[in-house]
């Protein structure tokens, strides 16, 4: 996956997230951001990669955004290792 295929799945990550009335407050109060912060670094792919991180925190948060955004549900993983920060750990 590029990184622009990548930056693209984000932005449809943040725009799923900010009509999801429930999870946005979780993930403002995870962050420590606001509703400001959310169009001032939507085009930031660290800021996008840290969206992908919190939704792939929950498989039915994941299956959820795929359904909407018609996306195969690895696909927001994937597009998470394609951003600034996302590669995978080596822990050996």
């Amino acid at each position: 996956m590029t990184q622009d295929m990548a930056e693209t799945i984000g932005l449809q990550a943040l725009g799923w997230l900010a009509g999801n009335e429930e999870l946005l407050p979780v993930f403002l109060g995870s962050t420590g951001g606001d509703m400001a912060e959310l169009g001032a670094r939507a085009a930031d792919p660290e800021f996008l990669g840290a969206v992908l991180d919190f939704i792939t925190m929950d498989d039915a948060w994941v299956m959820a955004f795929c359904d909407q955004a018609g996306l195969d549900y690895a696909q927001p993983l994937q597009a998470r290792a394609a951003l600034p920060g996302g590669g995978q750990m080596h822990w050996t």
